[in-house]
Parts: C-alpha cells; structure tokens; sequence
C-alpha cells in the first residue's frame, strides 16, 4: 500500500500493518457489516507509509532513535522529559507535501452543502489491538475538528502522541520495538452524541470473562468522559440468548451519577465541559430499546471477529440513531485460563473508609499515596495504594508500581479500570470523596471480592487466596449446587463446577439493592415528606416506588438464572424476620416488636397474612416476570418457615392465586424442610410440594432448643448432633419414597466434610455448598465411594 491516505471503505483487517487495529476493524466493519444494519460513520486513514515519511522527513527518526534507545522507563522525571522533548520535535515539524495535499483532497470530499465537516482526528498505532496487548488509550484523539487547517494539526499532534510518556514506557513494557510501531491517523466524521450519549460496551463481563452477556456503559455527551473515566456512567448487562430469542433481554442496570458530559465548544471547534441537570442525572442515558439495539450490534461485532470485543459506540442526538465507532479485541478477561480459579477471601473486619465499583475480584493492601495532581505521580513507590481523583494514560508508567488503585471518578469500563486488570490488582472505582476520605500514609486493605462493590478498610486486614484447580472431577451420586447470596457474583461462580443453586436468597437482594421496606413503596403517596425524599433517590431512574421493588427484584434473579441458565436455580422467597424487616427504610412504620423474632412473624405464615400480602404478591409478580416473559424457568420457588400442614396448603393455594401454580409451565415449588415438624410430618408436607430443601441451621436451633445467636451457648450448636442427623434422615427417607427432591442446603456441609459424607450416604439429591468448599469437598467425596 503506497497510497498516503485510504478510505474506510477500502480498508480491512488485513490492511492493519498499513493503517493500525483501529482504522482496520473501521474498514472491517463497513465493509461486511454495514448490511447487518451496523452503522459506522465514514471517513479515512492516513498510512503507516505516510507517517514513516514524515519521520524521515527532516531527519526526525535520526533524532528520535537514540534518545529513545538510552531511555530508562523506570526514571520518570527522564521519561517525562524525553517525551517532551519528542513530541516538541514532532509538532515543529511540517508534514510532507504529499500526505498534505491526499488529506486536503479527502477532507474536501466530505463537505456537506459546501461546508467543512466536523470529524475526529483518532490515533491508529500498527501494533494496535493485537491479542496479547491493548494499546487503547495510548495515543490521543482530538474531537469536534472542523476545517483543514485544524485537520493538518491535529494529524500531527496525533502523530505526536506516540511518544507520550505512557505510550514509549507501554510499548517498553509490552516488548514492542519502538521502530516497529508506526501510527495511523483516522479522520471520522462525528457522530453528534454531544446531544445525545455514548460509552463502551464489551461482549462479555468485564470481571468475571462471564461470555453470555454484553456489557455497556452510557453517560451523556461525548464517549471521552467515560473513556477516561470522567464520570461515574450507567450500567447495564443484557443477555444474549434472551436477546437472539426476542425476549427481555436486560439483566440488570445501574444508574450512575453522570455529573457531567463533553459537548461542543459552542460555536466554535473543539470541545468543552458542563454540568448535567439534576433532572438528567436522575433518568438513565439510555431507553430499554436502545440498550437492546447497542447489545445486538455487539453480538454481530463479535460474531464477525470471532473473539470478545471491546467496543465504543454513541447516540447522535440528531438523527437518533446508534452508531460504533471502534471495535477491538478485548484482551484480559478473554485470556483468563479456564478451570482455574483464584478466590480471595477476607478473613477480618475492619473500619470502612469509603467504597465504589469493584475491579478485579482481588483484594490487596498497602499504604495509601493520595495524588491530588500528575505532578505528584513519582512519590507512588512499589507496593502502595493510589488514591486519585481519576487516571489517564499518562499514569501508566507508576500504575504499575500499585499494589492497588482507588479513583473518584470513573465506572467498570474506564482507564483505571482496564490497566487494573491488565496489571491483576484490585482497584476501586466511582468511589466519589476517595480523596478525602482516605488519609495519606494510612495502611488500608483494598477489597474487590464482596460482589459489585469495591471497599476500602482502615488497616492490613488478613485475607487468603484460594486456587482452584478443578480438573476432572468424580462422578458423585449426588448433585453438588451451590449457595449464592450475591446476584453479583454469579457470573463469577458460574464457572465453579455446580450443578444448578441450591439456595439464592431473596433477601440478599432487598436489603442490598433495594433497602427500603415493600409496604413504604406500596403506600408511598402516605408516606412524610421527608421519608419520600430518601426513597426517591433510591428509586431514581425506574418508573414508580412499586415498579422499582420488581423490577430490582427481577434484576437479582434474572442474574442468577442467567448465569445457571442450564440447571435449577432454587429462589427462597424473603425470609427476613421482623427486626430485620424493620432495619429496611421505613420498616418501623410496619413491623411489630417481638422477644424473639427468630421463631415469629416470618416465613409462611407472614405471607399469608393480610399485612404482609401485598408485598409477597410483588415477589410473585417479579417471580413470573423472570419464569414467563424472560423465559427463565429453571427459575424453582423455596418457601421457608411452613410450621403447619394448614400453612403449607394456604401458601401454595396463594402461589396459585398470583400465577405460581405447581407444575404449570414446568414450576417446582421446594419446602424449605427446617422445623422439627416438618421431618416429623415430611409425607404429609410432601403432599403440597417438590420436594425439600432441608435448612439445617434453624433445624439444629429448634431440635436443640438453643438460640444459634447466643454466644453463651453456641458450643452446642452442631449439625452433627445426633438429634439433628435423625431429623434429616427422616426428612431423606420421606422424599425417597415419595421419589421427590431432597437436598440440603444449610450451612452445615460447607463447613463439616463429614456431614457431606453422611447425607450422601443418606442418599440425599443433592449438597448445596458455599462456592469456596466446592471443589475441595466434591473431591473429598469422591475419595469415599
């Protein structure tokens, strides 16, 4: 290719040696996908021949090489001046005659009604997006460029931004020769989501290399503030079988603070930053139909490449039309090794400092550096935590030397974000006062392994890294599921080996995404004024009180039904005893005061109440949401606390009654098998249900008769007490006859090997474990047979 500059149009993947990743895959793109309904603004590509000449041009290569080549990366006040002192070199430079007049030529194609269009001016290196390396973000983009002067510099700014500080310590770094690295600079037509939105979206979970869901983040304005990771932007995960198949597809979606946007710099080129309304911040940046639009288009992208893509998108407010505008490998999650598993676990509690979005699932600690400027960048020292308002590239170089990072500013997808992962630290990002919470020269523990929220504690709290090789793992007469508390962490789990959940609590799910009581949302217009403002910034975002109970509700449990789409997942229905309830926003309006909560107003008999009804309707409401609309029936119902036979009939009789009948597309109901009489009556219970699902916590407490939150007796409490063992037996031998599930559930497997042993040889269907003991006990039991 000998041509100075090439059209987009022209170009594919296997021009990348002549154009870099970015402007090949733009090529790529509209040239197969544009009829799959893909859209990609237009424009062209300056050649890496291009940029070669004007560095021969002039002798700047016979400048450049030697400095380059007695560089030490590690100095960075020397790289900071090398690197200056290049790119000094660059812009003093004007650029050869022919590649000035091919770019005023293509440029003037794109005049509109004979005026000059405004484009970005982006960088394309040649070693750009490879497998093993991402060079995003490395070199600049310039946006909002209009007329050909403006042009002409920005191309060599952009030619410039090779030897940012960032970029020469990366490539070193990475093992790329320096000479073998050239740059391509791609003028874009702009597509207008200064008015409307733009973001990243990724075809697999950014955390956990969970392939079956399209990850996107949206904020308003220009995609640069949630590249860089400016804001704080909106989340959302959808999946992509629900989506090939015409269903809802959203599985759950976060709003963000967005408290500003890159916009236009009114009437003239470049670009500026503004506050969002207080109303804007409030909604999400995208509708339901646009996040599914943005989710198909990765799918097609994805298909196309044939690998996990990281890909950049924008709403033109405009024409109101979605349009991408890069797409490049992604190159962490993709590469992590199937099978094994590194699981962190903190093993002490400490005093929270602030918390933001998780990064990395890792946890580390160290003293803490905070950088309230670039400037300050070199007093970082190997091993200390970071704590900044937000990074750019030109962080990179000591983000290495971190043993954790923490940012203000920024959400799952933004530079701090994606060095995080490259390097394998934990970073916390979003937090918002970080840098003022955070004292400088404080030991702090990092925690990114407690689900979606990243936590900074005062102080170097123990915690253990568990490594899971799985291999192959015997053949058990019992299933092995798992207890997962967290919707969050279920992509993660996922590839634990498992055979379905045994127990997901819907509990977990009100008090950490809704908190706020059922009945306070469903008489919200009676509510003081003042509990009204609290809730409202709560429920900011969706379109009621009530509708924000379900559809966080459905969010939780399409999740976790997703993530476990090919085996059961055993929904138990609220659970909160009255105290707890009580703690929810608004929950002492509505709760009564008992001595002991542990055995009153819960469970069954709490949903069949008059009181409580209408709340346990909205649970049924979401639950069908999840079964029938989204098509996820391996979604099955655990009722817990059913004290008598008259209870068990009037709950299933009112399961039915909201849409929840046994056996109706393929519904299981499960007893959560937990009071002596249920073991005692086990046939008769079995009448009205699936099967048990034996809770062995409150079946110790109550066949023991000690209170498990005593700690003046809690020597006592074991599942292996005899009296428990015979309970359970009674409760396995009752479903066998029956030939109807019975799996166990309880706390006691996890943490008694030989209570794992026991119920297997009980003939019990299946162990639900905590997802740390899984591997180790599954193998455990297959040494016994």
């Amino acid at each position: 290719m000998l041509e100075q500059i090439v059209w987009f149009e022209n170009l594919s993947m296997e021009n990348l040696p002549q154009v870099g990743g970015k402007n090949a895959s733009l090529g790529e793109m509209i040239s197969n996908l544009s009829d799959a309904g893909v859209r990609v603004p237009g424009g062209f590509a300056t050649t890496a021949l291009a940029f070669r000449d004007f560095l021969n041009h002039n002798r700047l290569k016979q400048r450049i090489d030697p400095l380059l080549h007695r560089l030490d990366v590690s100095d960075v006040l020397a790289l900071a001046e090398a690197g200056k002192t290049i790119r000094q070199w660059v812009m003093e430079e004007p650029l050869p005659e022919a590649l000035e007049i091919a770019v005023t030529a293509a440029y003037r194609k794109m005049y509109i009604n004979g005026e000059a269009p405004a484009v970005a001016v982006r960088s394309s290196a040649t070693a750009e997006d490879l497998p093993d390396a991402s060079f995003a973000g490395q070199q600049e983009t310039y946006l909002n460029v209009v007329g050909l002067e403006d042009v002409l510099r920005s191309i060599r700014k952009v030619f410039a931004s090779l030897y940012n500080d960032r970029a020469i310590a990366y490539r070193v770094h990475q093992g790329f020769d320096h000479d073998n690295v050239a740059l391509s600079a791609g003028i874009q037509r702009m597509a207008r989501s200064d008015i409307g939105a733009a973001g990243v979206m990724f075809t697999l979970d950014t955390e956990s290399g969970f392939r079956d869901v399209v990850f996107i983040t949206s904020s308003y304005g220009l995609g640069e503030t949630v590249v860089q990771g400016a804001v704080n932007p909106d989340e959302f995960y959808v999946h992509k079988e629900n989506l090939a198949a015409g269903r809802p597809a959203i599985l759950r979606r976060s709003l963000g603070s967005k408290a500003i946007k890159m916009i236009y710099a009114g009437d003239e080129a470049g670009v500026e930053t503004v506050d969002v309304s207080g109303k804007d911040r409030q909604r999400f940046s995208l509708s339901s139909d646009q996040v599914e639009q943005l989710a198909r288009y990765a799918m097609i992208i994805e298909k196309h490449y044939d690998r996990p893509m990281d890909i950049e998108w924008a709403l033109d407010g405009q024409d109101g039309e979605l349009y991408i505008l890069q797409a490049r490998p992604e190159t962490v999650e993709s590469r992590v090794k199937t099978g094994h598993n590194d699981r962190f676990t903190l093993l002490e509690s400490g005093n929270e400092l602030c918390r933001g979005r998780a990064i990395g699932q890792r946890i580390g600690s160290g003293t803490t550096k905070v950088i309230q400027h670039a400037s300050e960048m070199s007093r970082v020292q190997e091993g200390d935590v970071l704590v900044t308002d937000m990074t750019d590239p030109d962080w990179e170089p000591i983000m290495q030397r971190a043993a954790a990072i923490v940012t203000n500013r920024g959400g799952r997808t933004c530079h701090a974000a994606i060095i995080a992962r490259e390097l394998g630290i934990p970073a916390v990002v979003g937090c918002g006062d970080a840098t003022d919470r955070i004292p400088e020269g404080q030991p702090v523990t990092v925690s990114c392994a407690e689900g979606d929220d990243g936590i900074i504690y005062d102080g170097l709290l123990k915690y253990e890294v568990h490594s899971d090789e799985a291999g192959t793992l015997p053949e058990l007469p019992t299933k092995i599921m798992m207890n997962v508390g967290n919707p969050s962490r279920a992509f993660s789990f996922s590839s634990i080996p498992n055979a379905g959940v045994g127990l997901a609590r819907l509990e977990f799910i009100i008090n950490n995404t809704i908190g706020i009581h059922p009945k306070a949302l469903l008489e919200y217009d009676e509510l003081p004024d003042e509990l009204k403002q609290i809730i409202d910034a709560r429920i900011a975002g969706y379109d009621g009180p009530v509708e924000f109970y379900v559809e966080k509700l459905v969010e939780g449990m399409a999740t976790l039904a997703a993530s476990f789409r090919d085996n059961p997942v055993i929904i138990r229905m609220s659970d909160f005893k009255s105290n707890e309830y009580a703690n929810l926003i608004g929950g002492t309006r509505y709760e009564p005061e008992e001595e002991n909560p542990m055995i009153g107003f819960r469970g069954a008999s709490r949903y069949i109440s008059e009181a409580f009804r209408p709340c346990f309707e909205l649970e049924c409401r979401a639950i069908r949401k999840v079964r029938e609309e989204m098509g996820f029936t391996n979604v099955e119902i655990m009722i817990p606390f059913v004290r008598t036979l008259e209870e068990a009939r009037a709950v299933t009789d009112l399961l039915a009654k909201d849409g929840l009948k046994r056996g109706e597309h393929g519904l299981r109901l499960i007893m959560m098998c937990e009071i002596p009489s249920n073991a005692l009556l086990a046939s008769e219970f079995l009448e009205y249900f699936d099967g048990f699902s034996i809770g062995s916590n409150d079946m110790t407490q109550l066949t023991l008769g000690l209170d498990r939150d005593s700690g003046l007796v809690a020597d006592g409490f074991d599942e292996r007490n005899p009296a428990v063992k015979k309970m359970l037996a009674m409760a396995i031998e009752a479903a066998r006859a029956q030939n109807k599930y019975v799996g166990i559930c309880g706390q006691g497997p996890s943490d008694y090997p030989d209570l794992a042993t026991w119920l297997l040889q009980q003939g019990i269907s299946s162990i639900s474990l905590n997802p740390d003991t899984v591997v180790d006990t599954w193998k455990m039991l297959g040494e016994q047979l």
